[in-house]
């Protein structure tokens, strides 16, 4: 039997990987990290090097944050059990998290990821409307089981996916930089792509169960939506009994700076929106907030049980989250440093006709690289290329987007303007470099 305190070389962890896990798991950068610990933004190798991490939105607050290390380690040591018991913790959280949230949107229900809390939004929605066809958008990517597969044109459209199944409708991204509409009224030019979809599924006999959206696009390339686009998009599914669904998974808990949830931008009350990766700051706790009333519909005779979902440790990490995003003001700070951030960028930008766009709220940040600013022509080798040699120069970042030429940057909240700082600099003499050649 393996020690487990033995310490093991990269190239024998390589070994293992491939031995005892999954082909289709990936690893980070051609030369791949050994990672041993973390702390706030920072991420240390086995020989206690620093990378300063631009791209984890999971550990929300900071990595290993003491408090919500405290919090979990803390009621660990009394209690772990599931949710048919009384308890403070679930109620203390559920009342805090909705209290973030409009009207109506004040009931919970607690899972463990956001795939459970995306596939449970589609549930909802289903067992809500009595219908089944959803509408998405394009290279929406909403989770990893087969129901959200079956949603995400990021995995189903992509090598290994057999399509979309028949009651799966995808629309176009409303990208204002490489898209079809680029002027003032984009949100609602893009929005009748919707309305086109209603109209389809009305002429076969159809309803529409929902749309689902996230609140500004991961993979579809750092994304934010045009102004109008969810009002317009969410009156069409609304008139048609469908229900609209935003998926704050990447973009919540006051990521872009402006608001505490990134639908808040658009001037919209969604009727579901699911919470996961930063809700507790790297332990799997994720939720979905809905209305009384589709909670009812959803209290069919069937139970919904999950046996971890809510549990009291969960809870009071989730609690510690929350307390450390109020107490250190890190809403603000992401809006305060998003900014910094974002005019550091658009100077290099001036400079490097690589770089057609930049864009971004808070911390959640792409920036587009293309070969020639009037054709668009992604420039993906180059983006690929930049990651690894920022990578050398212990920074963190990873690409996104349909031709992976979007540098992305969506740091821990903790993430300061001198880090900022040191991205642009070292970026600037990368691209430098890159010219160069």
């Amino acid at each position: 039997m393996l020690d487990t305190v033995t310490t093991r070389s990269k190239e024998d962890l390589l070994r293992a990987r491939d031995k005892h896990l999954g082909k289709n798991l990936s690893i980070s950068y051609k030369d791949p990290l050994k990672i041993v610990r973390g702390k706030g933004q920072y991420l240390y190798d086995e020989t206690g090097n620093a990378f300063l991490d631009c791209v984890n939105n999971v550990c929300h607050v900071g990595h290993c944050h003491p408090k919500v290390v405290t919090a979990g380690q803390a009621q660990m040591e009394i209690l772990n059990t599931n949710t048919r018991y009384l308890h403070d913790n679930i109620i203390n959280y559920a009342e805090w998290l909705t209290s973030t949230f409009p009207d109506p949107l004040n009931v919970c229900f607690f899972v463990n990821s956001g795939s459970e809390a995306n596939d449970l939004a589609l549930r909802l929605a289903r067992t809500h409307t009595g219908q089944q066809d959803t509408i998405v958008i394009d290279h929406a990517y909403h989770g990893h089981t087969q129901s959200l597969i079956d949603i995400s044109p990021y995995k189903h459209d992509a090598r290994g996916g057999q399509g979309a199944p028949p009651t799966t409708h995808k629309v176009r991204m409303p990208d204002s930089y490489r898209g079809d509409y680029k002027t003032e009224n984009a949100g609602a030019l893009y929005a009748r792509d919707i309305a086109g979809v209603i109209e389809n599924l009305k002429g076969q006999g159809k309803g529409v169960a929902g749309f689902i959206g996230e609140s500004a696009l991961g993979c579809g390339g750092q994304i934010f939506l045009p102004e109008g686009y969810f009002e317009t998009v969410y009156a069409h599914v609304r008139a048609a009994g469908g229900v609209c669904i935003a998926d704050e998974v990447q973009v919540g808990f006051g990521r872009v700076g402006t608001h505490m949830w990134a639908f808040e931008m658009q001037g919209v009350v969604p009727d579901i929106v699911t919470l996961g990766k930063p809700m507790g700051n790297g332990h799997p706790l994720a939720a979905v907030i809905t209305t009384p009333e589709i909670a009812a519909s959803f209290a069919n005779g069937m139970e919904y049980f999950n046996t971890f979902g809510g549990n009291p440790v969960s809870c009071a990490i989730g609690l510690a989250v929350l307390e450390v995003i109020q107490e250190e003001g890190l809403q603000k700070h992401a809006l305060e440093v998003g900014s910094y951030f974002l005019e550091g960028l658009r100077q290099l930008q001036e400079k490097h006709a690589l770089i057609g766009d930049v864009r971004g709220s808070g911390l959640f940040i792409g920036i587009e690289l293309v070969k020639d600013r009037g054709t668009l022509e992604p420039a993906t080798a180059e983006a690929n290329q930049i990651i690894q040699e920022m990578r050398q120069r212990h920074i963190l970042l990873s690409t996104d987007g349909p031709y992976e030429n979007v540098i992305k940057i969506k740091p821990p909240l903790v993430f300061s303007k001198e880090n900022a700082a040191q991205v642009i600099s070292n970026l600037a003499k990368v691209l430098s470099d890159l010219m160069k050649m």
